[in-house]
């Protein structure tokens, strides 16, 4: 419970600086990912070497991520988000570059340095928003995450406009580029100050270590694996599936991407009342049945508005298990960066290993068909579902 006026006023603002931090990794990313295939015939690549260059980012942000609890522990999240959103626009503008020119090199180094801002970012900002939600003493994970939603949504949206009037994707990735570091500037300002005696707690280390040996944070990072892998599957290939796969235009299959997205931000929106009525563990599993019959019904479409409608289910399906992961890490307060950065480190493996794994699997049997790897994945991560429960005391000790 909030005791005075004091307390709640920095914390409001902070929900607010780090919901639009959210929005702002959110539109970054999708404004890039929404154009893969354009950037694809830029660079002139087959499937299995656009997989290797989408990897990039999984290298970046697999190697970023285990660093960067202890650096968020010792620097604070404001100044973590804010490092992580201006290497996010130096790779975006290295990435134009290569994308410009037309050289595979530069753009594979620019996305390896996109990876390591928003690993970085994505650990900072879900650092700050279980914070904010601690002290708010509400639900907060899923509608934070909504908000990067509502970021890949107009980002998405971005994407689909440029392609219809073919305005060019390194221009419009430069442009990203400011816009986000413009607004991070300004929204880390309001973040949560530190809290009294923090100096005392970086003395004592970050316990990153010790959160790699619970069982709990292992099994809960397999859950947010599993999801994560639902959700970048779609990000990193969705929009090529339906134009190679369903024969759709790039600025339609954009659109697409879109619907995908916007289903994910509506579950989001609602994810706490959801999760307030029936638990974490069912709605989890209800939604990684969703994500399932989205994705065969994708992948079987006979048409366009039956593809549609199989993105829809499954962004809603796939909507809440990174927020629910964060959260169920964030359990304990005084652990929560470490924890936190171990749930990240493992759930980016999903992005390490998708890209590639689903790019050589396309190279011979179609990216439609690769797509139905997401459900070996998704039913291990349903199985693990167990270990959000929330914590009791005395296990959080």
């Amino acid at each position: 419970m909030l005791t005075s006026t004091t307390t709640a006023v920095p914390a409001e603002r902070a929900r607010v600086a780090v919901a639009v931090a959210f929005v702002v990794n959110g539109f970054a990313f999708a404004s890039w990912i929404s154009r893969v295939p354009a950037a694809r015939d830029a660079l002139g690549l087959s499937s299995a070497e656009l997989g290797l260059l989408l990897l990039c980012v999984a290298v970046g942000s697999t190697v970023a991520l285990p660093l960067t609890g202890p650096v968020v522990h010792r620097i604070g999240p404001a100044r973590g988000v804010l490092a992580g959103g201006v290497v996010t626009g130096a790779g975006l503008l290295l990435l134009a570059l290569g994308l410009g020119s037309g050289q595979v090199v530069p753009a594979g180094a620019g996305l390896t340095l996109v990876g390591v801002g928003v690993g970085s970012w994505d650990v900072a900002m879900n650092i700050e928003g279980a914070a904010v939600e601690q002290r708010l003493g509400r639900v907060l994970m899923p509608r934070l995450h909504a908000g990067f939603s509502l970021g890949t949504v107009a980002g998405a949206l971005l994407g689909a406009g440029a392609a219809a009037l073919a305005f060019p994707l390194a221009a419009q990735l430069a442009l990203t580029a400011v816009l986000a570091v413009a607004a991070l500037t300004l929204a880390t300002r309001s973040f949560l100050p530190a809290e009294p005696g923090a100096e005392d707690a970086h003395r004592g280390g970050s316990g990153v270590g010790r959160a790699w040996r619970e069982p709990r944070t292992l099994l809960v990072g397999v859950l947010t694996l599993a999801f994560a892998f639902t959700e970048g599957s779609a990000n990193d290939w969705l929009a090529v599936a339906l134009v190679d796969g369903h024969g759709i235009a790039q600025s339609t299959a954009a659109v697409g991407f879109a619907v995908f997205v916007a289903a994910m931000t509506a579950v989001r929106l609602v994810g706490g009342t959801l999760l307030d009525r029936w638990g974490r563990v069912a709605v989890l599993r209800a939604g990684g049945l969703t994500a399932v019959l989205g994705l065969l019904l994708f992948v079987t479409a006979p048409a366009l508005p039956f593809a549609l409608a199989g993105a829809l289910l499954w962004g809603a399906g796939a909507a809440l298990g990174f927020p629910v992961g964060m959260s169920a890490a964030a359990d304990d307060p005084a652990r929560a960066a470490a924890r936190v950065s171990v749930v990240s480190s493992i759930s980016y493996t999903a992005f390490l290993a998708g890209p590639p794994l689903i790019g050589f699997v396309a190279e011979a049997s179609g990216v439609l068909r690769a797509l139905l790897v997401v459900l070996v994945v998704l039913a291990v991560g349903m199985l693990a579902a167990g270990a959000t429960r929330p914590l009791r005391p005395a296990e959080a000790d």
